[in-house]
């Protein structure tokens, strides 16, 4: 029983900026994992921003230097910051969580229901 909800989307002027949010709630022993994905209408989906509970971070070529992952933080909510959109960047954005429901568990892999952005000319 673990859910992951977005929120955040909508539309924007190119060049404006979205903050998204991604929370997971339910059973969690920990969140080895959080990262965004995109799919356009047409396309398939492809990564846009990973972290690791390490600190480690993974961006997209197509968004590097524009967005920044960070978290989840200690309510397990995760961001994704969006600076200089493009009309390219309109899609649906997707938060997946990889996480362990206890310390005796296999990590698994959760999505969201997705959010909209969109970014006019």
């Amino acid at each position: 029983q673990v859910q992951v909800v977005e929120s955040g989307g909508g539309l924007v002027q190119a060049g404006g900026s979205l903050r998204l949010s991604c929370v997971a709630s339910g059973t969690i022993f920990s969140i080895s994992a959080m990262g965004w994905y995109r799919q356009a209408p047409g396309k398939q989906r492809e990564l846009v921003a990973m972290f690791t509970s390490g600190g480690i971070t993974n961006y997209g070529d197509s968004v590097k230097g524009r967005f920044t992952i960070s978290g989840p933080n200690d309510r397990n909510t995760g961001y994704l910051q969006m600076n200089s959109l493009k009309p390219e960047d309109t899609a649906v954005y997707y938060c997946n969580a990889l996480l362990r429901k206890s310390v005796s568990t296999p990590r698994y892999s959760y999505w969201g229901q997705g959010t909209q952005v969109t970014v006019s000319s």
